[in-house]
């Protein structure tokens, strides 16, 4: 009795850790939206170069995250893991492409002898931006929508070579882009991105020419955000969600599961309201004032969303990885994570994690100490 109600505290605990590692992942991809904007904001190279510069800052913390993200999923919840990273291997292989050449972009786009030329890695930051995030916001999507996989949990103690889980679809996870829900909340990603990169711009850079056409951009951007991510949310709250019975385990349909998540778990829903707020100040800011602070408050406010949707997905009796095609093989928390040890070993290494967030902390602020300038760009030893 006790193990069972260790483990159950455990599965929540991680769940938790992986949603704040969500909300933070979202709210750092304003690296990737600021790539999609370099032609768009930089109308010279040194205009350019600001901008690459500003974001080259960043982009290893993005990166970071994001295997730190996919790392605790693998470890925490592995039946997940192997499920839509072995099975939607398509999106997340052109997932995975989008960050290695934005890796490849900053280590080779000012390198001397550079024989692809400037240009080429400029594009390939661009297609990190573009598609990186709009794949990234369609994956997860499928987390409230569904996707078409079977689970066979019988064989998952077995010592053999049985298959624990397979795909039904010959598209491998690209089937996802044929549901108007997923793609809502791919452009709402690419959106958001873009907006808090120009936000963040005008905390880091100084340059009047740059500022100004952001504010343009910013009007757009946030526009079409706000359209994109609320369509998503109210499609999902009038949607019917994956509920299951903590007693026999079993998937079954619930009309506004979603919606009833957020009432039944109050705490959540008036955090999702109140990150939600904070998004829209942050973007009221930015769009009356070029205030130099609204970064922070619409990327906490990201990261407070973004947050209670995963708390949303995985709390209160929810199939976080619901079957389309068959629904008990739809995955939650609790049959989809790791063994009691290794959750127990897991949350001791846990302890750390303060100080890795102190860390960054410290990094960001060293590397922000002041905006970015042409000045600061020909005495810099190292230039994006």
């Amino acid at each position: 009795m006790f193990d069972s109600v260790a483990l159950l505290t455990l599965q929540h605990y991680w769940w938790t850790i992986i949603s704040l590692l969500g909300g933070v992942l979202v709210f750092l991809l304003f690296v990737q939206g600021g790539q999609t904007l370099i032609y768009t904001l930089g109308k010279s190279d040194i205009e350019q170069s600001l901008i690459v510069n500003s974001l080259g800052r960043k982009w290893e913390f993005t990166f970071t995250t994001l295997v730190v993200f996919g790392g605790a999923f693998f470890a925490s919840f592995p039946l997940f893991y192997s499920t839509s990273f072995g099975g939607a291997y398509w999106v997340w292989m052109s997932i995975l492409f989008c960050f290695i050449i934005q890796a490849i972009a900053y280590e080779y786009r000012s390198k001397p002898s550079n024989f692809l030329g400037k240009r080429t890695y400029e594009i390939f930051l661009f297609i990190n931006g573009a598609l990186g995030t709009f794949l990234l916001g369609t994956a997860v999507a499928t987390m409230f929508t569904g996707s078409a996989f079977s689970v066979t949990f019988e064989n998952i103690a077995s010592d053999g070579n049985a298959v624990i889980s397979s795909w039904q679809s010959s598209f491998h996870g690209l089937e996802a882009l044929a549901d108007w829900r997923n793609l809502m909340l791919g452009f709402a990603v690419f959106f958001l991105s873009r907006t808090l990169a120009i936000l963040y711009f005008y905390n880091n850079i100084e340059n009047e020419q740059v500022h100004t056409r952001a504010a343009k951009h910013l009007i757009i951007n946030a526009s079409g955000f706000l359209v994109f991510f609320l369509t998503f949310v109210i499609a999902i709250f009038f949607s019917v969600g994956y509920g299951y019975t903590p007693d026999t385990k079993m998937i079954y349909l619930e009309p506004y599961k979603y919606f009833k998540n957020f009432v039944e778990m109050p705490v959540a829903g008036i955090l999702f309201l109140a990150g939600l707020a904070m998004v829209i100040y942050g973007l009221i800011l930015g769009i009356l004032k070029k205030s130099d602070k609204a970064i922070w408050y619409a990327g906490a406010g990201t990261i407070v969303t973004v947050f209670t949707l995963f708390i949303n997905l995985g709390f209160n009796n929810t199939a976080f990885y619901p079957s389309s095609f068959d629904m008990q093989s739809s995955i939650t928390i609790e049959n989809g994570s790791s063994s009691l040890y290794t959750l127990k070993a897991m949350t001791l290494v846990s302890i750390l994690v303060p100080f890795v967030a102190a860390y960054m902390f410290w990094a960001w602020k060293a590397i922000n100490n002041k905006k970015i300038n042409s000045s600061e760009l020909n005495e810099d030893g190292h230039v994006y």
